[in-house]
């Protein structure tokens, strides 16, 4: 994949269990995953990649990361069977609709579509 100037690259989480990570994203969103030892796991998403480290200190906030996804409505239920819990239900703003939820961690996060 090239790499483009000024273009999120990649995105690492601070997690607690790797494997329950991997579990919720790979439920939720269809990621692959490679393991580097027991302290880290790439994740792709097919478009970008990125990381779960495990830390025992967990910082909430820092950058609101945005996942863009066709159907809300079934990616919410999938975020809450996981184990996810919305933050904000659907929205609509200037660019469409979107959602926000913490993942197992703590870290919140938004999915949007243009519909």
């Amino acid at each position: 994949m090239q790499q483009t100037d000024r273009q999120i690259n990649y995105i690492e989480f601070a997690v607690t269990d790797i494997n329950r990570a991997k579990a919720f994203y790979g439920e939720v969103f269809g990621w692959s995953f490679t393991d580097f030892g027991p302290q880290y796991c790439e994740f792709d998403d097919g478009h970008m990649k990125g990381g779960f480290e495990i830390s025992k200190n967990i910082t909430l906030g820092g950058p609101l990361v945005v996942i863009y996804g066709d159907n809300l409505a079934e990616l919410a239920v999938a975020v809450k069977r996981a184990g996810g819990v919305i933050s904000k239900a659907v929205f609509s703003f200037p660019g469409g609709h979107r959602f926000h939820f913490f993942d197992p961690d703590g870290h919140e996060l938004a999915v949007w579509c243009e519909k």
